[in-house]
């Protein structure tokens, strides 16, 4: 045998494994035949440790069982140990978009689990004779059942910390809008004046749209924790314990502290992938309102001498090539842009989901692929656009108020005193004028100017204000 190769064989035949490395015949024949994205699994650790904890469980529950030799399952979850604690990651190598349903992640976790525990047990890489990838690391088991459950696991782990940037994003924008409690502005309806608003309301108003997307992705994330595993290949548990599914969720739960429960059909669970159309969609329902809120923050920053103006963004870098001091809303628009890619990866997420049939989807790399996408990119969008946008984001005050004064969105606070046509008839004449709906008012007698004034007081404009009408 060459010193920089050992040979191993499976059904198709015997291939060469660099002598060093932990994975086997089956992970070397995945990296020679998906060269997809270029990013293997050990891109995404959750996903490596959730097959490591997988292990653990499947090893001590057939121990438990009787089925696995007491030194077999020490050693396979020792190996599985050293993965959970950050060992052995840059062995898995198999890129994250295979065929096979997953297979290609599940035997390289197998054969990296073997070969360590090979070592442990004193054994040499590769000698299968003594500890079996398939025969003890994956008995009872089935890429089926390893591979989504694994999935779910880590997708439970990633929501969290999104939902964690969403908070810390949420709390930015809540935080600022305190700070501009007292700017008065015009609101904007249709890019169109509507009717005077504090700058608070529209920050916490951005606030509350991202703490409602916080409680949905929680929503979706519970259901997340139903689990396949002892359904083996397509949900019948051939091959496995009668006691195996209760007890390796029971030793799941116990390792992971998560509240994983066994779902109630697991031929229904092996083939359904429905959680992951409802996850992506409420990705893309928070793709979509970050987007949004981004579309306004570049609006109401627009200019600074030709547009809006209303707030200003801070400057993160020169904005271009050809025009000298111009400063471009970067941070808006690299989280506008993730949006978008969340709302494809939904698109792939749904076809995806679509492809399955009969008894197994096999398209579930590509969902998983695309929903660790979505997720890390949205945790990255969150601290970015809080951390180098919204804090230090401060108010043209005086360019606000002007705005506000010179409206005729204001005519509509004047609606329960003078009515609507009388309303009309002075918007009108100011936009024709350009004169103020302030001076037009009191040059028709219509109110005085003590009743104009402590209707368009700012604070009597921002509120709910009870008219009796004479």
């Amino acid at each position: 045998m060459n010193e920089e190769y050992r040979i191993e064989h499976d059904s198709l035949g015997e291939i060469q494994v660099p002598s060093d490395a932990y994975y086997g015949v089956q992970t070397q024949r995945a990296m020679d035949n998906f060269h997809i994205t270029g990013i293997p699994m050990s891109h995404y650790p959750k996903l490596v440790n959730a097959l490591a904890y997988v292990k653990i469980a499947g090893a001590e529950a057939n121990a438990s069982l009787g089925l696995l030799a007491e030194d077999k399952c020490q050693a396979i979850v020792r190996a599985s140990e050293e993965i959970l604690s950050g060992k052995l990651l840059d062995q898995f190598v198999v890129d994250v978009v295979q065929g096979g349903a997953g297979t290609s992640a599940n035997m390289n976790a197998n054969e990296v689990i073997c070969n360590r525990a090979l070592e442990f047990l004193g054994f040499e890489r590769g000698d299968y004779d003594q500890l079996h990838p398939l025969n003890d690391v994956n008995m009872s088991q089935s890429t089926n059942d390893v591979y989504p459950s694994a999935l779910n696991i880590a997708l439970i782990l990633e929501i969290r910390e999104l939902m964690e940037d969403m908070e810390y994003l949420r709390k930015a924008f809540s935080k600022k809008g305190r700070e501009f409690s007292d700017v008065l502005k015009m609101g904007r309806t249709q890019l169109q004046d509507a009717v005077p608003m504090t700058m608070e309301q529209e920050f916490v108003a951005w606030s509350v749209m991202i703490g409602e997307d916080i409680q949905r992705l929680n929503e979706a994330q519970s259901l997340v924790h139903e689990i396949n595993m002892g359904a083996t290949a397509i949900g019948t548990g051939l091959n496995a314990h009668p006691d195996y599914t209760r007890t390796v969720t029971e030793k799941l739960v116990e390792i992971t502290t998560l509240q994983l429960v066994s779902a109630p059909d697991l031929v229904e669970a092996t083939q359904d992938t429905g959680v992951y159309v409802q996850l992506s969609g409420v990705l893309k329902r928070v793709a979509v309102k970050l987007s949004k809120i981004c579309n306004d923050l570049r609006l109401l920053s627009s200019g600074p001498r030709c547009g809006l103006n209303e707030i200003n963004l801070p400057p993160m870098q020169p904005g271009s090539s050809i025009m000298p001091g111009k400063v471009n809303p970067v941070i808006p628009e690299v989280v506008n842009q993730v949006a978008f890619a969340v709302v494809g990866n939904d698109v792939t997420v749904s076809m995806a989901s679509e492809a399955g049939q009969l008894e197994l989807n096999v398209m579930e790399p590509v969902i998983a692929y695309s929903l660790f996408q979505s997720v890390n990119m949205l945790q990255r969008a969150c601290r970015t656009l809080a951390d180098k946008c919204v804090s230090g984001i401060t108010a043209n005050r005086e360019r606000c108020r002007e705005l506000v004064e010179n409206s005729i969105g204001l005519v509509t606070a004047l609606n329960p005193y003078i009515g609507y046509e009388k309303s009309s008839e002075i918007a009108k004449e100011a936009m024709k004028s350009g004169g103020s709906v302030y001076d037009i008012v009191l040059e028709k007698g219509y109110l005085s100017k003590e009743e104009l004034e402590d209707i368009l007081k700012p604070e009597n404009m921002v509120k709910p204000r009870y008219v009796k009408r004479s």
